[in-house]
């Protein structure tokens, strides 16, 4: 018996499969590209393929997984309750969780009761903006740490609105400013 979760987001498919002793024993992240049905059919035969014909529970959460959940008559969860399920069981002494999401940003506090936070005013900061900052840069979210490891110089970026860091990043590249300092900063 395996349990597999799927978390379907505003950019992406992510999916982990536990055997019965909580062992992650299969994961897979997938960028959806507004293609969902693709992207999560594409998911479910890798994971059949790695599971073969073995039984299975599924639960799904996310914003874009209310619908399918439904169509597939399984189980959904609301995302910000099973994150903070998953950290209360596998991370018992932590406090603050920060979760990124494709277009927004939450942050929940766990010790003293739960307290819940989002952002409301802008995409900047969240998992589009850095994915967006990273295609400017012709790498993705994990290369932009490691170019930030070679940083020499941080520029001042706005950080509240994904529009206006776009706007002070473009003449930075334009200019020729090197890649590692524009993902440092």
């Amino acid at each position: 018996m395996f349990h597999i979760g799927i978390d379907i987001g505003s950019v992406t498919v992510k999916t982990v499969v536990f055997d019965t002793n909580n062992n992650i024993v299969y994961k897979e992240y997938k960028r959806h590209f507004s293609d969902i049905k693709k992207a999560l059919i594409k998911v479910l035969v890798n994971i059949h393929n790695e599971l073969k014909d073995s039984k299975v529970t599924i639960i799904i959460t996310g914003s874009g997984g209310i619908d399918i959940s439904q169509i597939l008559n399984i189980k959904f969860i609301q995302e910000v309750i099973a994150s903070t399920h998953a950290i209360e069981y596998f991370y018992p002494d932590t406090d603050v969780v920060i979760e990124l999401g494709g277009e927004d940003a939450k942050v929940t506090y766990l010790t003293g009761g739960i307290d819940q936070r989002m952002n409301g005013i802008c995409a900047g900061g969240t998992g589009a903006f850095i994915d967006q900052m990273a295609s400017l840069l012709k790498t993705d979210a994990f290369g932009l740490n490691e170019l930030a490891k070679d940083y020499n110089i941080i520029y001042p970026i706005a950080s509240r609105c994904g529009v206006f860091a776009k706007t002070d990043i473009q003449p930075l590249i334009n200019d020729g400013a090197k890649k590692s300092d524009i993902a440092m900063s």
